[in-house]
């Protein structure tokens, strides 16, 4: 519309759109809503599991601790979820039992050698240093020598072993030996085939031995070593108790012990492949073998019946000493000694767990074996004890034979003539040790 000479401008309107239905504008907002929730759910759910409730939030303390055969069970995955529900991861320095304690711990939390021997060094050596510690002892497990059956029957056709009674039906997983006939076959240099191996089919014309770990090294192989030297005694005492004394034990049991391995964790050879050709029988922990066959059972639905125990007719029942270095080092001594999960869980990793009192209650392992259709060894042979020689001495026997220097104690003396005192497990190469002693 035109008035006058110029345009007339209209007004801009504005346009006011009616309110959208409210049930579009909800279901809109919850098509964006609900997978939101969603996840948030899902995330809540996964922290609330068992063990991990808000760790995300909360501070884990990470412990340093070193230690040889018992990393078995700070690696197991149950004891780790267990741990962090009390805010605690473990890193494993793996070493050799003996070697933890010729060594400086100043940089652990806590250490687990393996055995009382081991632990005797370390606390000892503390104590001289005037060093605080704390000992726990969560549980046990007797010196082994693992075999193969077809081993095992040809020591037992030969005299030498026993198959256990009542273990289980089926064929016999357990076996006694007897220490002082083996012992003699071997100090007589009779080999496997003169013994009838080949009546087993296997032939076999090596010596009749048992490979151990590194002796300066491992406790495995320093407590198979005690126990040989308290069964092959002559016309002497049963334990060595002067320098002298230990001195010609040391040089007589020698020849009786094979360090064919040296270095190397000597059970993991056994569970190979390859094992029955390497190390027909070596020395080992009662609880290695176990969890090696709940765990064959799990995988397969089966034992492993060609791999089967020797217990020695001479037990020595090895307790591990957990040594707290500090505060954190104790917490978690207490816990894996007193935690009624993380015990159980030791149990289940074939470890013969004590209660209050420090006895072993072998009831509890012997209820889950059976749980798992694996036989119970029997308990006889624990009643020949072996004793162990005071540390000065047997440490003496360990520098003849293994070739290295006594450790040092308050009662040591020198090292024992013909033993270099430049000579040590920690002055060997590093290529020389494929693997972890015990």
């Amino acid at each position: 519309m035109v008035i006058g000479e110029g345009p007339v401008i209209e007004e801009p309107r504005l346009d006011v759109r009616r309110p959208s239905s409210s049930r579009w504008s909800q279901r809109r907002f919850l098509v964006v809503f609900l997978p939101l929730l969603a996840a948030v759910l899902t995330g809540a759910i996964t922290l609330a599991v068992p063990g991990r409730m808000l760790l995300p939030f909360e501070r884990i303390t990470t412990l340093e601790g070193k230690m040889a055969s018992k990393r078995d069970f700070f690696e197991d995955p149950e004891v780790q979820r267990l741990l962090l529900k009390h805010r605690i991861r473990v890193h494993i320095t793996s070493s050799g039992s003996r070697e933890v304690a010729v060594q400086d711990v100043s940089s652990y939390d806590f250490v687990f050698p393996s055995g009382q021997p081991a632990g005797d060094l370390i606390t000892t050596q503390l104590a001289a240093e005037n060093r605080p510690a704390k000992v726990h002892r969560p549980f046990v497990s007797p010196i082994v020598l693992p075999t193969y059956r077809a081993y095992a029957e040809t020591l037992q056709d030969a005299g030498i072993a026993t198959a256990q009674r009542g273990s289980g039906p089926g064929l016999p997983l357990y076996y006694v030996l007897d220490m002082g006939k083996f012992l003699g076959s071997v100090d007589r240099g009779r080999r496997w085939n003169e013994i009838g191996i080949r009546d087993h089919g296997i032939s076999n014309a090596n010596r009749i031995v048992v490979q151990s770990s590194d002796v300066c090294d491992s406790n495995s192989a320093g407590t198979y070593l005690g126990l040989v030297a308290f069964t092959w005694h002559g016309e002497g005492d049963e334990v060595p108790d002067t320098d002298r004394e230990a001195d010609e034990r040391g040089r007589a049991i020698k020849p009786l012990l094979e360090q064919g391995l040296p270095g190397a964790d000597v059970f993991r050879t056994y569970i190979s492949p390859e094992g029955k050709g390497i190390a027909p029988v070596v020395v080992a922990y009662e609880h290695q073998y176990l969890t090696y066959q709940a765990q064959y059972q799990a995988e397969s639905g089966k034992l492993d019946s060609d791999r089967v125990l020797l217990y020695p007719s001479g037990q020595f029942v090895t307790q591990p000493q957990f040594i707290a270095l500090n505060e954190r080092g104790d917490r978690l001594g207490e816990l894996i000694t007193r935690d009624p999960e993380l015990r159980r869980r030791a149990m289940e990793l074939g470890f013969r767990i004590l209660d209050p009192t420090g006895e072993v209650a072998s009831d509890q392992l012997a209820a889950f074996l059976k749980d798992r259709n694996i036989p119970v060894p029997s308990m006889e042979g624990d009643n020949t004890r072996s004793s162990m020689p005071r540390l000065r001495y047997l440490e003496r026997m360990i520098s003849i034979v293994g070739g290295c220097p006594a450790a040092g104690t308050p009662d040591a003396g020198t090292s024992p003539a013909g033993t270099s005192p430049t000579e040590s497990s920690a002055g060997k190469s590093a290529g020389e040790s494929a693997g972890v002693p015990e």
